[in-house]
């Protein structure tokens, strides 16, 4: 009998975000005692001699740290944005990932049919 990878811990919800070389995944998943915890993990393609690998990087964060979490990442964005690099304008990169994410993305019938997250 095959062994359940999840451990009991059931995928909810799940966002992915490619970004160049790299893929991030923002998992909502489920314990046994129906409580909720985000994984992030970062994928990144390598290749090798026999092909290519996947390595990834996984953090786990729970419900008591979302607000800490949230603050921190929204702190260091600004900081870069507002006081190391105030002269760029960072809607320029949005503008780039949806022309990439539009030539990418299948479409049937001329509908796209990729889910998309704002």
């Amino acid at each position: 009998m095959e062994e359940n990878k999840t451990n009991g811990r059931d995928e909810i919800y799940s966002e992915k975000v490619k970004a160049g070389k790299r893929t991030y995944f923002f998992d909502v998943k489920s314990t046994r005692s129906n409580d909720y915890y985000l994984t992030i993990t970062e994928s990144k393609k390598r290749f090798k001699e026999d092909g290519f690998t996947y390595e990834k990087h996984k953090i786990f964060l729970y419900k008591e740290d979302f607000n800490k979490f949230l603050e921190a990442l929204s702190n260091t964005v600004n900081h870069v944005k507002n006081e190391l690099m105030p002269g760029v304008d960072f809607t320029q990169f949005d503008h780039a990932h949806e022309r990439e994410e539009a030539e990418a993305s299948p479409s049937k019938n001329g509908l796209d049919t990729e889910l998309k997250w704002e």
